[in-house]
């Protein structure tokens, strides 16, 4: 019997024990001990109902067992992806931004070092109310100065909507969201609470004087009452906002698109995060959804390789993710991506940040 997964692998006999281990996949599937039969992803709720989708129809198409698919959050799914490579390690991480250098040199460091990146679409950072909501419209410096904590560096004072912006209703602040573990958390601070910061000249110009202080400025986020985190579960912000009709939520357009019976989007900026306004990027919330392969458990994990081509194939044009609320992306980063699918290219870390 060869050797077990081993979780971490480091130097090259580290290597060469994992390439025996992984290749005695099938042979220890029936006796436990870390191997395993089933492709493994864990990470971003967004990314979580378009995975499972894949998984079924890959499972139907191939026979295979259908992937174990965990919802950890893109923070907490690249941790675990990290730890190591072999069979008591994810084959995927799933991921509603990109992988950042920190995480890169975290995997390299514990020897998972060869990784495929692949765009599989594009979603947006939805704001949400329900149906019977007051109507919000908000502009991204509405948004930072209801909830930062220290909006252009003095103690957030705001209670209501209305102190932030007289135009606004005179209802308390009260946001559900994701966590700091989450992609849709990342993204929101980055692309929504940011750029509100930045409409202020002087926080722009502090971005060039004293980087650290900027980011502490503008995407530090004060707590509850004010933003409270929901955990890795966005079904659950939506049922807070059918019995919190004063209140806001931040999940992913796809959770927006599935629930339209029981909360209506919140424009920013004018425009309201629709398919075609995330597509061409109109809506200031649009990003990137990903998955990443350790490459060393492709030929080895069943599988692993058809699961890909699989999701390839619902997320392009007319595939059956954009009824889930998928939005295709670009022709060229979906070429991009069909291609390091296909060939299992390996991300090069150098330009990453």
């Amino acid at each position: 019997m060869l050797q077990k997964f081993a979780p971490k692998v480091l130097g090259i006999a580290g290597a060469a024990t994992c390439a025996l281990a992984l290749s005695a996949c099938q042979d220890q599937a029936s006796s436990g001990g870390g191997a395993r039969d089933y492709i493994s992803a864990v990470g971003s709720s967004t990314v979580y109902p378009f995975a499972t989708a894949v998984g079924e129809k890959f499972a139907e198409a191939t026979g295979n067992k259908t992937p174990k698919i965990d919802s950890t959050g893109t923070g907490g799914g690249f941790e675990r992806f990290c730890a190591g490579v072999g069979g008591d390690t994810p084959d995927i991480a799933n991921a509603s931004r990109r992988i950042k250098k920190k995480e890169f040199d975290t995997c390299a460091k514990n020897g998972v070092k060869d990784i495929v990146e692949i765009q599989v679409g594009i979603d947006g950072i939805a704001l949400g109310e329900a149906q019977r909501g007051p109507g919000f419209k908000l502009s991204e410096e509405d948004v930072y100065k209801a909830l930062a904590a220290n909006p252009y560096g003095k103690p957030n004072a705001a209670k209501t909507w209305k102190d932030v912006n007289p135009a606004l209703p005179a209802v308390a602040i009260s946001v559900f969201g994701p966590p700091s573990t989450s992609g849709t958390y990342d993204a929101f601070k980055e692309l929504i609470l940011g750029k509100g910061c930045d409409a202020n000249p002087e926080m722009k110009a502090l971005k060039d004087s004293d980087k650290e202080k900027h980011e502490a400025t503008c995407t530090t986020l004060r707590g509850a009452p004010y933003y409270v985190e929901q955990g890795e579960n966005d079904n659950l912000i939506i049922s807070k906002l059918d019995k919190n009709p004063t209140s806001l939520g931040i999940f992913g357009f796809s959770y927006l698109d599935a629930n339209k019976d029981k909360i209506k989007a919140v424009p920013v900026q004018g425009v309201s995060p629709t398919y075609a306004a995330i597509a061409d990027g109109s809506y200031p919330g649009s990003r990137p959804l990903f998955i990443y392969v350790k490459k060393a458990h492709v030929g080895v994990v069943p599988g692993l390789a058809e699961y890909v081509a699989e999701f390839l194939k619902g997320a392009g044009e007319g595939g059956y993710l954009n009824a889930k609320g998928l939005i295709v992306s670009p022709k060229d980063i979906a070429a991009t991506a069909a291609a390091n699918g296909k060939g299992m290219t390996v991300l090069d870390g150098s330009v990453l940040k």
